[in-house]
């Protein structure tokens, strides 16, 4: 028997007692402890996912579940089956101009150990960062300066420090804020990763599990 998941609930015990960063509003947010191929990685959670404890629970979630759907994995597959992971688990507070704060570096540097340790655990073959800044968490191993329409829509290797290259298939945010993703082009970008997705070993695996 795996013993990835009890290993993820001793992290996710040491995660929800972390206060690391005054700027931030808790608890800490996570997914599901589970064994997976497949790891995605958030952003920061928003007011109600710190209200349910649920990653990705409200307006961009519906979002990023209806492309997850397109491609054979429902909302309740997916939180079943996948690892669900972000830069940071507590709420970054709302920018006076307006949306959700992004976080500062010292918060996602504070922040950081916990989704690297959920690799190093997991040991994901595909992991999909969804938004910038969880794209930019990979940047030492990306094109220097490339923007989002140059890496959403592409597969990329990574090496982590847990050992083996993984496959990194970025999305963007599903924000209901963004128009990105419903025009060129975006629009084509996304339908691309999610090609790419879909075709991935990993996934296909999943598709099948249980």
């Amino acid at each position: 028997m795996s013993t990835q998941p009890s290993a993820l609930h001793a992290l996710y015990r040491d995660l929800l007692c972390c206060r690391r960063c005054p700027g931030m509003f808790g608890p800490p947010v996570h997914g599901k402890a589970v064994s997976s191929s497949v790891m995605i990685i958030g952003q920061a959670p928003g007011t109600k996912e710190i209200e349910q404890c649920r990653p990705f629970c409200w307006t961009a979630g519906k979002t990023l579940f209806r492309w997850f759907a397109s491609i054979g994995m429902d909302e309740v597959q997916f939180r079943e089956r996948v690892l669900m992971s972000a830069v940071c688990r507590c709420f970054p507070g709302k920018n006076p101009k307006g949306g959700d704060r992004v976080p500062n570096r010292p918060e996602v540097a504070n922040c950081s150990g916990w989704w690297r340790a959920e690799i190093q655990i997991g040991r994901p073959r595909l992991i999909i960062p969804v938004g910038k800044l969880a794209i930019a968490q990979f940047a030492d191993q990306l094109p220097a300066g490339a923007r989002l329409d140059g890496l959403v829509g592409q597969q990329w290797p990574y090496r982590s420090a847990a050992g083996p290259t993984v496959d990194l298939i970025p999305l963007p945010h599903p924000s209901g804020a963004s128009t990105w993703f419903k025009m060129k082009p975006g629009k084509t970008l996304l339908a691309q990763g999610l090609g790419l997705i879909t075709g991935h070993p990993a996934w296909r695996e999943l598709l099948v599990a249980r």
